[in-house]
């Protein structure tokens, strides 16, 4: 291992005027998953957050309900930390923007930025509301795009064609708030000039981001950078800027400052120097700033944000991950198909177990969409988490608890091999972990899980136990030992499993390393439950409390709902049934459902006790790797030789619970038995996982 590292990650501060929502969770559980790694891995990590807290929307909301923004934010700031909590993200310091530490660093900053020349005075055209007798922040005025003229959109930037703006280009403005077409007013406001770094920033965003992000950043270095508004009018809700009067910092500025506000109240709390985390002259230090954030707010974090830094002689960001959005059911979340699913209202029906399970298995490190697919969902966390991993715990502890005084043994050559088998994947699960391919590390600790059942069935415990116990102890101690390794691996993923399985062994802390000890000739704690399947009912029941339908005047009943929703979701799919020779005609609409993917063969083999089966490993590129058993056997007296080729395989088939395992997906096969029908050669111009078009 490498030697001890010092980190501090952020991710991007909720804003306190709405709930969290699991499109939030896909950022927060990400960077728990690569903080609570980190620590794992023996580096100090710290973990900041914060709640953004300012500008005119929290005036606003908290007028209309008649109380003080301060207690408007007090009251988001409970109920973010309880939510963030109960979905056991495990920040190191949460903390508000509008705190005594924020308001003093960014005046600090500011007046750095103010001295070096970078910050300019300018009138400058901005729509005003005279119904609600205010200037309009981006976000609450809606018109067309003046570059693309794509209506409905806000105020600074194109959901369409992502060009950025002034509100007062749009064409046609509306006000969010009244809806009255406001009028354009001229204000003075101040400008953080990027322009003077423009060659800084040409350099420095390449070494900070991944390429198709510095791609998209770069196309703006065509011209010259525009300068930045940086304040805001009154009524406003924010820190005043020294010496403008009635002029605020707007919410962009003092929020990603909040960061280290975060981090300077952490470091007063543990008797810590916020130099030694987050240096502020001129130097990097020893120490990594990572931040996690989603595409939405590159600019920010990726132009004025190391612009703000560097003007002001602070440390800026080693790397800025950038992640996509999340679709369920592959469309964006919908509040009136019940698709817009809070924190809560999740918490309320299903356990967070499960979410962060699928949150990890789909994650790739990269910028692109995540789906929730509700299917899937139940698919994956029943077959994977509970019928594959949970299993191994579920059948050898309760039959060493309940057959043999719950005392395990020593293990033999055969399970020692099965260990060292689990032990060997660390640097690769590591890797991925690193690089934020949480998927990648859940596909190699899911075949260790394979590994381990395959194992456990080859010896038959439930048999052996009724002639030889010292040899079924042998077996469980192996398969046990596995398990411990594999929940080892998934602690940053699922840190309260862990501590059940760590409880189980009769420790009281894990590390990385602590996958090299062994639990022979000693007592297992009592079994506790860990992981439990998930009924499609349940995820039918948050769909029915979360759907606002639209033309309705009250609350639709929850049956009501449950019925429109019921097809979103089905539960994994019972034991196969005698079929009509002839099945139901599909529409063309059906057969486009399905996903044809290229998959490159990794490695193949025949399945004991099976005349049929081969089971293959694939490389399905961007979809990670993918283990399946296809009944073709008596077409390939050679398996081996199949490594190395191309194969078409259905990839969004649900995954199969086998006796032999869990196959996840299906491989084409054309021809007649003993006949070559469905192999490819390799493709050098098709990479792995490329659609079948």
């Amino acid at each position: 291992m490498a030697e001890k590292r010092k980190i501090v990650v952020t991710s991007a501060l909720p804003y306190a005027n709405g709930d969290i929502h699991l499109g939030h969770l896909v950022e927060y559980l990400q960077t728990d998953f690569w903080a609570r790694f980190q620590k794992l891995r023996g580096h100090e990590c710290v973990y900041v957050c914060a709640d953004d807290t300012h500008g005119t929307p929290i005036k606003i909301r908290a007028r209309k309900e008649g109380i003080t923004p301060e207690e408007l934010i007090a009251r988001s700031h409970a109920e973010h930390l309880r939510d963030f909590t109960d979905f056991q993200v495990a920040f190191d310091n949460y903390h508000s923007t509008n705190a005594p530490e924020n308001k003093v660093l960014s005046e600090r900053i500011y007046a750095a930025m103010e001295k070096s020349g970078a910050v300019t005075s300018k009138t400058s055209p901005q729509l005003y509301c005279e119904k609600c007798q205010m200037f309009l922040p981006d976000r609450f005025v809606k018109g067309e795009c003046p570059k693309c003229g794509a209506a409905g959109q806000y105020g600074d930037s194109c959901d369409k064609c992502g060009a950025t703006y002034g509100a007062e280009e749009l064409g046609h403005p509306v006000c969010t708030t009244c809806g009255a077409t406001p009028v354009v007013r001229d204000s003075e406001h101040l400008y953080f000039e990027l322009e003077p770094q423009h060659e800084y920033l040409e350099k420095w965003i390449p070494g900070h981001t991944t390429s198709d992000v510095s791609n998209k950043l770069l196309e703006w270095f065509k011209e010259p950078l525009r300068g930045w508004c940086i304040s805001r009018d009154a009524p406003y809700f924010g820190f005043e800027i020294p010496g403008h009067p009635n002029k605020f910092f707007y919410v962009w500025v003092d929020a990603p400052i909040g960061y280290i506000a975060s981090l300077k109240n952490w470091c007063e709390k543990n008797g810590k120097n916020i130099e030694d985390y987050w240096p502020s002259d001129g130097t990097d230090g020893d120490v990594e700033l990572y931040h996690f954030i989603g595409k939405d707010i590159i600019r920010f974090h990726c132009l004025f944000w190391p612009g703000m830094l560097h003007t002001a002689g602070f440390k800026g960001p080693d790397k800025v991950f950038v992640h996509g959005f999340l679709t369920v059911n592959g469309e964006k979340m919908s509040k009136s198909k019940g698709t817009f699913v809070n924190a809560r209202t999740y918490l309320n029906h299903l356990p967070p177990e499960a979410l962060r399970y699928y949150y990890a298995a789909k994650l790739g490190g990269t910028t692109d969409d995540m789906d929730l697919n509700l299917s899937d969902f139940v698919q994956r966390v029943n077959s994977d988490l509970v019928g594959k991993i949970t299993n191994i715990a579920s059948r050898g502890g309760q039959m060493l608890q309940k057959k043999l005084e719950g005392r395990l043994g020593a293990m033999d050559d055969e399970g020692l091999a099965l260990i060292a088998k689990c032990r060997e994947a660390s640097e690769t699960i590591a890797k991925h972990y690193e690089d934020r391919r949480f998927n990648m590390a859940v596909v190699e600790i899911c075949r260790l899980a394979d590994a381990a059942n395959e194992y456990f069935d080859r010896r038959e415990p439930w048999k052996t136990v009724k002639t030889d116990a010292e040899a079924t102890r042998v077996t469980l101690t192996a398969a046990l030992n596995a398990f411990r390794i594999i929940a080892i691996y998934l602690k940053p993923i699922l840190p309260a499993y862990a501590d059940k399985a760590m409880k189980l062994f009769g420790e009281t802390e894990w590390t990385w390393d602590s996958i090299n000890a062994a639990r022979e000739n000693c007592a297992l704690g009592e079994y506790e439950y860990l992981a439990s399947r998930i009924d499609g009912k349940q995820v039918e029941a948050m769909i029915a409390a979360a759907t606002i339908n639209p033309g309705d005047s009250g609350e639709v009943s929850h049956e009501s709902r449950a019925s429109k929703n019921k097809a979103k979701v089905e539960a994994a799919p019972a034991a196969a049934v005698e079929v009509p020779a002839l099945k139901p005609e599909i529409a063309f609409g059906d057969f486009e459902k399905v996903d044809l993917r290229i998959g490159k063969v990794i490695s193949c083999e025949t399945v004991p006790k099976s005349s049929k089966l081969l089971k293959f490993e694939l490389d399905a590129g961007s979809l990670g790797k993918r283990t399946i058993f296809s009944g073709i056997r008596g077409s390939y007296a050679d398996p081996a030789a199949l490594v190395g080729k191309e194969v078409l395989f259905v990839a969004n088939l649900a995954p199969r619970k086998m006796s032999v395992g869990v196959s996840e997906g299906m491989i084409l096969y054309a021809g007649e038995p003993g006949v070559n029908g469905g192999i490819l050669e390799p493709l050098d111009s098709v990479p792995a996982g490329t659609p079948a078009t």
